[in-house]
């Protein structure tokens, strides 16, 4: 079983790339280290938004004791300290996954 969270930024025009990159070299990794799982990462840049789905073993309750010790962690936080001043709004909720490729 796995319990996945899908996750819409808007981000602030012009801002997409510069979030893009830093996701993926900065704070991806760290959420790996934890055992969390990025199913995909999709763009709608007419929208400005940023959509992307992380994924955990286990039920939901698990997927938040995970999520506050990452949440917690000195690496999530040396991460966020370089996140670019782009987040204009958030979106979080658990899905339930149907079909996802391999």
């Amino acid at each position: 079983m796995r319990t996945h969270q899908l996750r819409r930024y808007k981000i602030a025009d012009g801002k997409l790339p510069e979030f893009a990159s830093w996701l993926n070299s900065t704070l991806i990794p760290v959420r790996e280290g934890f055992g969390f799982r990025v199913e995909f990462q999709l763009i709608d840049r007419e929208a400005s938004e940023f959509i992307w789905c992380v994924s955990l073993d286990g039920d939901e309750e698990n997927f938040l004791k995970i999520q506050e010790q990452y949440n917690e962690s000195p690496q999530r936080a040396k991460a966020v300290e370089t996140l670019p001043k782009c987040i204009d709004s958030m979106q979080i909720s658990f899905v339930e996954a149907l079909y996802l490729p391999k």
